[in-house]
């Protein structure tokens, strides 16, 4: 069961050909922002729905980020920290100011902290907090005045660690899972207004999430004296921050423009590079739920339960959000 639940950090894997998404023909260009736009999956977001010929504002935080993306047809570099509440209040007046309006939000901002539970620092669990949880919560907090009178789209990058977590994966786990109840409640929010809400989770792709996390490590001077995982510190602190062996994550900026612009988004894209990374989320998935049936006053039989996922099935077939959204 370790090897199920660590195993999304570890794959060394193949890859299978790119997921197709029917796009809209809608040819209106829209405005969109995008947050953590300055490299890897948000950079790719960015500059393929500005190539699709829509106006994206790509948040970053340094300038020679925001001076790069803003040289790139259709995109405006913007300064916005998701953390610094000044940024965002800041970044609202120049959306606002600019007059185009704002039809989609793309939260993709994000960083990665790994370590044991009992041993993580409060400061290390804030600072993955302050970016993955709480980061989308305050975008999209400031920003959605702009998106319902627009009656446009909200979609956040999750991960499938918002499903699966396990050795070291514990606080980055934490923040994708929250990210699952965050969508569920903000899409029942926002239909009174119009606004589909949906939650992309990608498998390993190529991006520059490993290097937050080991320039943290290697910045506070993390060797693993004294802990109770002393060897698996300090084989962490030599992971390889390259990922190139992964694919582009050209599947995932497909899922976020199908989930802006088609008739009947989804709710959750799972978006992953293999088959096994697929597999094993589905089964990590209905494990949970069978853990959930097991001895519990109204306990399900095998045949309840494939009623149930019938059930399942047809209502994620017709795009409809669960009972009681």
């Amino acid at each position: 069961m370790k090897m199920f639940l660590g195993i999304f950090a570890t794959l060394v894997i193949q890859f299978t050909a790119p997921v197709a998404f029917a796009q809209s023909t809608d040819a209106e260009q829209k405005a969109i922002l995008v947050t953590g736009a300055s490299t890897g999956i948000g950079r790719n977001i960015a500059e393929t729905l500005a190539a699709e010929g829509h106006f994206v504002y790509a948040g970053a935080r340094k300038q020679a980020d925001i001076d790069a993306l803003s040289a790139i047809n259709n995109i405006q570099g913007i300064r916005l920290d998701v953390t610094v509440q000044e940024e965002i209040d800041a970044a609202v007046e120049a959306v606002t100011k600019e007059g185009r309006g704002l039809y989609g939000l793309v939260n993709n901002a994000g960083v990665s902290v790994a370590g044991p539970m009992i041993e993580m620092t409060e400061d290390d669990m804030q600072f993955q907090m302050d970016v993955n949880l709480f980061g989308p919560y305050r975008v999209t907090k400031a920003f959605a005045p702009l998106i319902i009178e627009s009656k446009g789209r909200i979609t956040t990058t999750g991960s499938i660690a918002g499903v699966l977590s396990g050795f070291f994966s514990g606080p980055y786990g934490m923040s994708k899972h929250a990210m699952e109840a965050f969508t569920d409640a903000l899409s029942a929010e926002m239909q009174r207004f119009d606004v589909q809400v949906s939650v992309v989770q990608p498998g390993n792709f190529n991006s520059q999430i490993s290097n937050s996390r080991i320039e943290r490590l290697l910045e506070k001077g993390e060797t693993g004296e004294g802990s109770l995982y002393r060897d698996d510190i300090e084989a962490m602190r030599n992971d390889p921050r390259d990922r190139s062996r992964f694919k582009d994550p050209d599947d995932v900026a497909a899922a976020v423009l199908h989930a802006m612009f088609d008739e009947r988004p989804k709710q959750r894209y799972l978006v992953v590079p293999v088959e096994e990374e697929a597999r094993i989320t589905m089964f990590v998935g209905m494990l949970k739920l069978m853990q959930m049936n097991d001895e519990q006053q109204f306990s399900y039989s095998r045949d309840e339960l494939v009623e149930i996922l019938d059930e399942a099935i047809g209502a994620a077939a017709a795009r409809q959000p669960p009972p009681g959204e």
